[in-house]
């Protein structure tokens, strides 16, 4: 059953802002994973940038906004084998979202060279 849905859109020279000038931005928003993901990318703020939407769409899809005990840096968005993007919750962030009940998400990226998008749906089994 779909327990929420969420979405959002961001401009990628925003988050290429933020990481240039405001130190620390980068590892408190992003996973070391994540982080050593978009470096080794041609066009890395689109990633990054991507990835940043789809952790706003998730406290979308959760309803709540950020939620306390989170983290962003908890909210990891990685890759199957075909590529297909995958979200791993990762620390207290897990433990506070599993308080809410099992679920499973479910998210796309999608980017171009000046905004990157995300959907997140959140399904309680």
């Amino acid at each position: 059953m779909i327990a929420g849905l969420g979405i959002d859109m961001i401009e990628v020279e925003r988050v290429a802002n933020n990481i240039g000038k405001d130190a620390g931005f980068k590892e408190l928003v992003f996973s070391k994973n994540e982080i050593e993901y978009c470096e080794k990318k041609a066009n890395k703020f689109e990633h990054y940038a991507a990835r940043f939407a789809a952790k706003e769409a998730f406290f979308k899809a959760m309803g709540t906004g950020w939620m306390s005990g989170t983290a962003f840096n908890e909210i990891e968005i990685t890759n199957d084998e075909s590529g297909k993007p995958e979200m791993i919750l990762l620390g207290e962030t897990a433990i506070e979202v599993n308080k809410k009940g099992a679920i499973k998400i479910s998210v796309s990226l999608s980017h171009l060279k000046t905004f990157a998008t995300a959907i997140v749906i959140i399904e309680k089994q």
